[in-house]
């Protein structure tokens, strides 16, 4: 069994050319919530959102002295059903990409909720994490949450979701979805896994947020004091060696102490929930020593050693953990080692909780909705994103399987008010065992629905459906109710059709040729 963690140091990993901060922002989208038209802020363009999202409404804050991105939210009901998700979605590339969702209540709700909502937030079909905004609210500040998520399609999908816990309406103020170097995290297996941010720190530094242009991938370190000495330095390695490529500001200052004495740091600074973690801790000795000068740590977390005799030199090195277990407060402690003669020292920091994938609904069924989706109108707020998952997450209407291989098994969407017209890619649903379609406005005709093997009723009566009745239906072995009242359909009864006692079958009201069977 390999450790847990792995140490590279830049003079033996040089695969990454040089990046110098002047070359273009990383790619991908920066959504503006709520927002209705485009705006370019620090020589980056936000777009509005109604190209992502079909659902939920745009509302302004009216409070002042904000950044441009938190003026807007959007917003979406709670009604009456918190298990209902509202799901932006992008076209892709088969790329990994760093989601960062931004919430700032604003108290867009009204006066009866002066606390913003607790819900949940989703990514295809992963639950990510709970939103819960209320502590930095109460500050005045802006919650995000950033997670590291490698598209498995065409298109990603991040979702806003109620839970048992949401009082009033969920709401978001802005999306970035931007492509992450390949490097980047790449010990994580992101074909089952995925890395949600829990803390990304500089150590010592004490002014505002490092991000883009310091950080070419536009991530957040935030400034970390503790009560010790702080080393500063204008000598900095150059990143393009590091594992992960940290930017280079952060290795303008350090935590230290004045002796030889342990450093201890308590970080990340919250309680942890049990899980696993990605741990990366970053190190470069940019100060004045003497040449004889040695500066040897020995690592550990929660007194467990995680490395030992680490050399730290002005080329940096970086040491990280990708699945490390931990539950509640977190202490890291750098000592010296035995051969070391200067104290410890750390630049920076990330921790990440690895998320298991909640898998995806089957691509075949997936594609079949989306069809379906095209040929109808009015329908439910929630058919975006993944069909199926998370549990308890699926489409208003749909039912699905469990298990490894997610499939539909049913489609109910009875006296929804449906428009249009029934797609006949309906038929590719294989796995289904039951279509309640009644009771709404639909046209045209039946589709030839013989490959669903498993159908056992199908009811699409009280609709405006016409032509024949397809023979095909005949060829279901499996059914057993077929409710086809009430529509406009003409023409014979099929053979295959009559003479069936095992098959509820009802056509009254509508114009055939010959009689319904008796």
């Amino acid at each position: 069994m390999s450790p847990p963690f792995l140490l590279f140091l830049s003079s033996l990993f040089l695969s990454f050319p040089f990046l110098s901060l002047s070359q273009q922002p990383p790619k991908g989208y920066l959504i503006d919530c709520g927002a209705t038209g485009k705006s370019v802020i620090d020589g980056r363009e936000w777009l509005p959102d109604d190209d992502f999202i079909s659902s939920g409404t745009s509302k302004n804050l009216t409070v002042p002295d904000v950044v441009p991105t938190l003026y807007t939210v959007r917003s979406f009901p709670l009604q009456n059903n918190p298990r209902r998700k509202f799901c932006y979605v992008a076209r892709v590339y088969g790329a990994r990409y760093l989601i960062r969702t931004t919430y700032y209540y604003g108290g867009v709700n009204g006066l009866n909720f002066p606390s913003p909502p607790v819900f949940d937030q989703i990514v295809d079909g992963t639950f990510w994490s709970v939103v819960n905004t209320t502590e930095d609210y109460q500050k005045g500040l802006s919650s995000y949450y950033e997670g590291v998520f490698e598209a498995k399609g065409s298109t990603m999908s991040v979702c806003i979701a109620p839970n048992t816990y949401t009082e009033s309406d969920p709401f978001i103020s802005s999306l970035e979805m931007l492509i992450l170097g390949d490097s980047l995290y790449n010990t994580t297996n992101f074909v089952s896994h995925a890395l949600s941010l829990v803390a990304r720190h500089s150590f010592g530094h004490n002014g505002s947020i490092i991000r883009y242009p310091d950080d070419q991938f536009d991530r957040y370190w935030e400034p970390y004091e503790e009560n010790v000495s702080v080393i500063a330095s204008n000598k900095t390695p150059p990143v393009s060696g590091f594992w992960n490529i940290p930017p280079s500001k952060v290795f303008e200052r350090a935590l230290s102490t004045a002796q030889l004495e342990p450093l201890e740091l308590r970080w990340p600074p919250l309680s942890l929930p049990i899980s696993t973690y990605y741990i990366a801790l970053y190190f470069a000795d940019n100060s004045d020593s003497m040449p004889s000068s040695s500066r040897v740590l020995d690592i550990h977390i929660n007194d467990v050693r995680y490395y030992a005799n680490l050399t730290v030199t002005p080329e940096g090195a970086t040491v990280f953990a990708t699945r490390w277990p931990l539950v509640g407060p977190t202490k890291i402690t750098l000592s010296t080692s035995a051969n070391s003669n200067i104290s410890p020292l750390i630049n920076a920091g990330e921790i990440f909780d690895v998320l298991r994938l909640g898998g995806r609904t089957h691509t075949k069924d997936v594609r079949a909705l989306e069809e379906m989706k095209n040929s109808l109108r009015n329908l439910p707020l929630d058919w975006n994103g993944d069909p199926c998952l998370p549990l308890n997450y699926s489409w208003t209407g749909v039912t699905c399987s469990e298990g490894e291989r997610i499939r539909v098994i049913a489609l109910n969407l009875t006296s929804m008010d449906l428009l249009g017209s029934l797609s006949p890619s309906i038929a590719n649903l294989t796995a289904l065992s039951g279509i309640w379609l009644g009771n709404n406005s639909l046209l045209g005709v039946i589709p030839d629905l013989s490959s669903l093997k498993l159908l056992e009723i199908l009811h699409l009566e009280d609709n405006q459906l016409s032509g024949d009745i397809p023979s095909s239906l005949g060829d279901i072995g499996s059914l057993r109710e077929l409710f086809l009242q009430n529509n406009n359909l003409t023409g014979r009864i099929p053979d295959s059709l009559v003479g069936r006692p095992e098959l509820d079958f009802r056509t009254s009201g509508n114009q055939f040729l010959s009689p319904p069977p008796s």
